[in-house]
Parts: structure tokens; C-alpha cells; sequence
């Protein structure tokens, strides 16, 4: 059998490292470690839990165990660059939170799970975003859209477009 080629470099390896003098074993450190590699490489392949296991003294199953927790962790591949997370949990839903799921759905030409053909976009939906007072409501990246609508979802979109042109524009594409 070939051998596996290595996923975590030496850079991602100092990385993970870093978090050991904050925790108190090494077990503590698996979710940081994860975060890290999803936030480098946007997925976290199976062969970086080996690895991260590895690294941590532990058993794959313990790391992959983890990672499977959590929805935030894809293993399949690349996220795009911008993770759309729709709640559709009771008060969105009964704002309608799963009409304006599938108008997004429309306007990026995706379904949940899916990532943009160009790589923007990953689309999925949230049981809750925690944000029940702002009902419906999305987590863009880091943003927290409040009191989604149609017309916000348009302008959600059109600021990714913006977006996009701008930075071929500046790669000179």
C-alpha cells in the first residue's frame, strides 16, 4: 500500500502546538485543533483527524468522535469561502425561516450542503442560531442577519456579487 501523504503542514502542526500550554491535556485540545485545520484548509479531511490524533496522543476514533459532534466540521470537502447557516428552528420557522430558506436556495442555485459552483457560497441550515428575538434569521460568516426577508436575502446576495467582482479586479482577472 502507498503511503498517505501528509494533509497537516509544519505551519498548522506549530498551530494546534500552540494551544497545548492553554489546556489541561491534550484531549482539551482536540476541538481547538479542529477549528484550526477547518479554518486553513476549509474541511477537515480524514487523514487530518489521523494526524491530529496523532499529535494529540489519542486514538482516530476519539478525534473523528469529536468532529462528528459538531455540524460546523466538514470532512468531504472544501466549504466556500462564506458559510451560510439558515435557522430553522421553531421561531424561524414560524417567521418563515423555511420560505426564505428556499428563496436563497433559488438565488444561489444551491440546497443545503451544497457549496457555489465558484467556491463563494457553502449553504446549510442551523437548528438554532441562538437568536430566537431576531426570528428568522442567518449566520453569514461571522454575521448575524436579524429579521431576514426577501428583500435582505436580495441584498445578502448582491453584496456577495459586489464582493466578487471586486476581487477580480483587483487580481487583475
Amino acid at each position: 500500500m502507498p503511503p498517505v501523504e501528509r494533509v497537516l503542514t509544519d505551519d498548522l502542526l506549530e498551530a494546534i502546538r500552540g494551544y497545548f500550554p492553554r489546556y489541561p491535556n491534550r484531549r482539551a485540545v482536540v476541538l481547538p485543533a479542529l477549528h484550526v485545520v477547518l479554518e486553513r484548509l476549509g474541511h477537515v479531511p480524514p487523514q487530518a483527524v489521523v494526524e491530529i490524533a496523532q499529535l494529540l496522543e489519542l486514538a482516530p476514533a476519539e478525534v473523528q468522535d469529536t468532529l462528528s459532534f459538531y455540524g460546523l466540521f466538514k470532512q468531504d470537502g472544501p466549504c466556500g469561502r462564506v458559510r451560510v447557516w439558515v435557522c430553522r428552528s421553531l421561531s424561524c420557522a414560524a417567521c418563515g425561516g423555511e420560505e426564505l430558506l428556499d428563496y436563497l436556495c433559488e438565488r444561489l442555485g444551491i440546497r443545503p450542503g451544497e457549496t457555489t459552483p465558484d467556491g463563494r457560497v457553502s449553504l446549510e441550515f442551523a437548528e438554532c442560531l441562538g437568536a430566537c428575538d431576531f426570528a428568522p434569521a442567518m449566520l453569514a460568516g461571522r454575521v448575524l442577519h436579524k429579521n431576514l426577508t426577501r428583500e435582505k436575502i436580495d441584498e445578502f446576495v448582491a453584496s456577495l456579487l459586489a464582493e466578487s467582482g471586486k476581487r477580480k479586479a483587483e487580481s487583475g482577472v
